[in-house]
């Protein structure tokens, strides 16, 4: 049951046109649900955060996947993320399950709806390189329902090419940046805009990168106010990190 379908259920409720005991029989009382002997799906996240469960796919078979994902259908929730899925195991699922498969941010999507899109959120990426990690953002925060605006490949080694775009990112509720190399992107974006900004370091850059840590450093270190921080490549939670400052501002 979706959050809206549980407020219209309430207030049929609060007027008399439906008893307490009727809407009790319409509600999951086990919001938890086995599924073989690998998974425990939390059936009631949809409710309290926006969106269903999310699958992690690194480190699960296809198989488990396809079972998780295939109960989490059949109990009617929509928009089911997988992320950090290979194309090899997306080929593996296909062939059991259908669904979306976006290959850049390696993420995949069961029982794909559209949402209505509302507030604003700029996803900036540094390089090319860094994409994938922007899109993990871009799509995660477009599917909990925000309109998502992308300006790509304007990392600080051309910075006219940020100045340029800077129009795009100065009505955004959130901004998600992400860099890799010495992570310098989100300090200059967060002296530039009102709203937060969340900084993404990647593992793109040469070894003193040391695997991001150069850029997750740099970016804790920023001297620009108003700045967050998520770990490395982690696209997913700066999207619903993102996302939830976004539906804050729209509600006032």
């Amino acid at each position: 049951m979706e959050r809206e379908e549980l407020r219209i259920l309430l207030e049929k409720v609060e007027s008399g046109q439906q008893t307490a005991a009727d809407a009790l029989s319409d509600i999951s009382l086990q919001p938890d649900m086995l599924v073989g002997n690998y998974a425990d799906i939390d059936l009631h996240r949809h409710m309290r955060q926006g969106m269903p469960e999310v699958i992690y796919g690194a480190g699960k078979t296809a198989e488990q996947i396809v079972g998780i994902a295939s109960a989490m259908k059949q109990k009617g929730l929509k928009n089911i993320l997988i992320t950090r899925l290979s194309e090899e195991k997306a080929d593996e699922i296909a062939k059991a399950l259908e669904f979306s498969y976006y290959s850049t941010p390696q993420i995949g999507i069961v029982n794909e709806a559209k949402t209505e899109k509302r507030g604003k959120i700029v996803v900036v990426a540094a390089g090319t390189s860094d994409l994938p990690v922007a899109e993990e953002a871009a799509m995660t925060a477009e599917l909990y329902g925000n309109q998502v605006e992308r300006v790509y490949d304007v990392g600080v080694a051309g910075i006219h090419r940020l100045l340029h775009r800077l129009p795009v990112m100065e009505d955004a509720n959130a901004i998600v940046a992400v860099a890799g190399m010495e992570g310098a992107l989100v300090s200059v974006v967060g002296g530039l805009v009102a709203c937060p900004v969340i900084g993404v370091p990647t593992s793109v850059g040469y070894g003193a990168n040391f695997g991001g840590l150069a850029a997750l450093l740099s970016m804790l270190n920023s001297c620009a106010s108003g700045v967050s921080v998520v770990n490395i490549d982690n696209g997913f939670g700066a999207g619903v990190l993102a996302s939830k400052i976004n539906k804050q501002a729209i509600k006032k």
